[in-house]
């Protein structure tokens, strides 16, 4: 296998590439984090809801959606799903469960999932988003996306599984002017 192969599942792909994009559309790091957590999340519960490996939330009978305080929240458009945030003293942030997400701790998961990895991979997805403008990025990332993320097995034998993320095919799909 070439060393340009890491073995690693596509949440924490996904976290990260929908952090650089987040970047290359003008958040500020910690907010990009927060953000490709939130994004990568909101995924995996539609996959497991999918495959029935998560239940939908079970309301009482005639019970109204919880709801947030007019203003406190906003949603934020990244690959195509519309993200809960607010803005926080530190600045703007995902939320998951009326809880902000904290940047620190996606760090530590993408170092935890990437390992050494990690810095080939962010240079290699960075590489990949500088070369579209941001308009042009924001169209095509979750493409982009599916064309390098690892190939699983399908259905619930996939779920959670590792995979080959080649960072050639990533700089590959780098546009050329």
């Amino acid at each position: 296998m070439s060393s340009n192969v890491v073995q690693v599942n596509r949440a924490p792909v996904l976290t990260l590439w929908a952090a650089v994009v987040a970047e290359h559309l003008g958040f500020d790091h910690a907010a990009a984090l927060s953000l490709g957590k939130a994004l990568a999340g909101l995924n995996a519960q539609s996959k497991g809801r999918t495959l029935g490996i998560y239940k939908p939330a079970e309301r009482p009978e005639g019970a109204p959606p919880k709801k947030a305080k007019p203003g406190e929240e906003f949603r934020v458009e990244l690959l195509g799903r519309a993200i809960p945030a607010k803005r926080t003293g530190e600045g703007i942030r995902a939320v998951v469960e009326d809880a902000p997400v904290k940047p620190d701790g996606v760090e530590r998961y993408l170092q935890g999932k990437f390992g050494f990895a990690l810095p080939a991979v962010e240079k290699a997805m960075r590489s990949l988003a500088d070369s579209f403008k941001p308009a042009e990025l924001e169209a095509a990332a979750y493409s982009l996306y599916e064309r390098f993320r690892p190939a699983i097995p399908s259905g619930v034998r996939g779920w959670g599984a590792k995979g080959g993320l080649d960072l050639d095919v990533i700089v590959s799909l780098k546009r050329r002017s």
